[in-house]
């Protein structure tokens, strides 16, 4: 497939005309001012023929090219294995129950040697029958019993597979989304309903972070699991058991990464360190997926190793106080309650976003950063951001960066306070909104694009009450037709002293169509 470069509508592209040059540095890898290479789709292939099953609400599996794939390759019938798992979960029980307080180590220890002593006298019976495994085939058997007794049985795998990163089920369908490659329905990873619900309950068990399960009187469950993986399930609230798994790429990226990755160029990543250093309070904003959590998480490690601050979370997904190199991080992470209720009406045992604010009052920090704001606990966290030093930031599900202050607002409503009052905490507390969007054309033969495309600074209070906002860095179009869709300077900031001294050289407002090092390859002209 070859990359086709074409002048925008209206563009001279006589020989020696701006337009010409620029497709001439494309065509010889020089990247081009606000060009975008539009690569066409691969030749459609035959279709893939499946056997029909029961429609799945569009919500839950969306539409487009899919292709059926087994989760793992195994030699015999599942069949198998789910009698071969029955056999040592009953040896296991009886050798425990003569050993009460066996460690989790030592039941594993002791749960493979059943495995391994089960397996082998069953491939004998098992050859003689339907035939003789090869040494991979029996070992690839041993290591499914294990996965099922204490693991993810058949959604190990995919748990295991760096370069997943959603898992949707709903029921017997299971649709992976890869970060490198189309989304494909992979084969069940349990045998009915009541399987993956048992399923989810012990993966909650042996990965999870709750001490609730899937049940009736439980039917919604959110936990995080060993990896930092989310997992959100439902039953009986649902048509059937639906489960989403979300992933995250890495841990520990920094602002060069990401620059790396074409989520910033230099002088965005220049910009973003010092309004880190600069203490000012930030938005990062974007649809599901965009990279929220990732860019906070490489703006945190700019933070000085010698300050003290919080990160607020429903589950854990910055891990801050995991990193050596990191600031000093107090990590507090919300819980559910235990599904029954006190005779103040809440959950027992639930520790909300908001009880975590009054608590991190109290810890002596210097910045407070949280993982996800959707609820009450935007009114707490607008508080604590107009009371401390700066230097603060939150994540907030928006559809652009216009849509954060109303959004924010109708957060704010919700705790009771009017939309005047929310509109001024809003202009007192935020100094910078960042906006990630998110491009996704796998199923057109393209590829996940990532980038910021938008930094809007609120300057304060303006006209009617509402926050004073102008855009610092955003998409640029020429009269030529050039269009650059990622983040390039618009303006220089008010606060632009502050971010001198925190290391910023404002010249970077002097590159119309910014730094990126690359032109963005897409199939479709954004």
């Amino acid at each position: 497939m070859s990359d086709v470069i074409t002048p925008p509508p209206g563009a001279d592209a006589t020989p020696g005309s701006r337009t010409e040059r620029f497709r001439d540095a494309l065509l010889n890898g020089h990247g081009g001012e606000g060009w975008h290479v539009v690569t066409p789709p691969a030749p459609a292939e035959a279709p893939v023929s499946t056997p029909a099953r029961e429609a799945v609400p569009a919500s839950v599996l969306r539409p487009g090219p899919v292709l059926v794939e087994d989760t793992g390759a195994l030699p015999v019938p599942y069949e198998e294995i789910a009698k071969l798992r029955s056999r040592v979960a009953e040896q296991l029980a009886t050798a425990t129950a003569s050993a009460p307080g066996m460690s989790r180590a030592d039941r594993l220890q002791l749960g493979q040697s059943l495995v391994n002593s089960t397996v082998s006298v069953w491939a004998t019976d098992y050859a003689a029958t339907a035939g003789a495994l090869t040494q991979a085939g029996e070992q690839a058997v041993r290591k499914s019993v294990l996965q099922e007794l204490f693991q993810a049985g058949r959604l190990q795998p995919l748990l295991d597979d760096d370069t997943v990163e959603n898992i949707l089920i709903a029921g017997d369908r299971v649709r992976v989304d890869y970060r490198d490659r189309p989304s494909r329905e992979v084969g069940p990873v349990a045998e009915s309903d009541a399987g993956l619900i048992s399923l989810v309950n012990q993966l909650i068990r042996t990965q999870g972070q709750s001490e609730r399960s899937l049940t009736p009187a439980s039917p919604m469950l959110n936990s995080r699991l060993a990896d930092g993986a989310r997992l959100a399930a439902t039953a009986w609230v649902s048509d059937r058991p639906h489960v989403v798994i979300r992933r995250h790429r890495t841990r520990s990226q920094t602002l060069s990464d990401l620059r790396a990755w074409g989520t910033v160029d230099t002088a965005l990543e220049q910009f973003l360190r010092s309004v880190v250093k600069a203490r000012k309070n930030v938005i990062i904003a974007g649809s599901q997926g965009a990279g929220k959590t990732s860019l906070m998480r490489a703006m945190a490690l700019e933070i000085p190793s010698t300050e003290r601050i919080g990160t607020l979370e429903g589950e854990y997904e910055l891990w801050l106080h995991e990193d050596p190199d990191g600031p000093e991080v107090v990590a507090l992470e919300a819980r559910e309650g235990n599904g029954e209720r006190g005779p103040d009406g809440r959950p027992t045992g639930e520790v909300t976003l908001t009880d975590l604010f009054e608590q991190s009052l109290r810890m002596s920090l210097r910045r407070i950063l949280v993982g996800e704001v959707r609820g009450a606990e935007a009114l707490p966290m607008l508080r604590a951001f107009n009371a401390d030093d700066g230097g603060s930031m939150a994540t907030l599900h928006a559809k652009s960066a216009e849509m954060v202050v109303e959004r924010l607002v109708e957060l704010v409503e919700e705790s009771g306070r009017t939309e005047q009052s929310a509109y001024r905490k809003i202009a007192l507390s935020i100094d910078f909104i960042v906006y990630l969007r998110l491009v996704d054309e796998t199923a057109v033969g393209g590829s996940k694009h990532r980038f910021v495309s938008q930094i809007v600074e609120i300057t304060g209070v303006g006209e009617g009450g509402r926050p004073s906002r102008q855009t610092i860095f955003g998409p640029k179009e020429d009269s030529a037709g050039l269009r650059e869709p990622r983040a390039v300077p618009h303006m220089i900031p008010q606060c632009i002293g502050d971010l001198e001294r925190a290391g910023l050289d404002r010249r970077i407002f002097q590159q119309p169509w910014g730094a990126w090092e690359q032109p963005l390859r897409t199939v479709t002209r954004l």
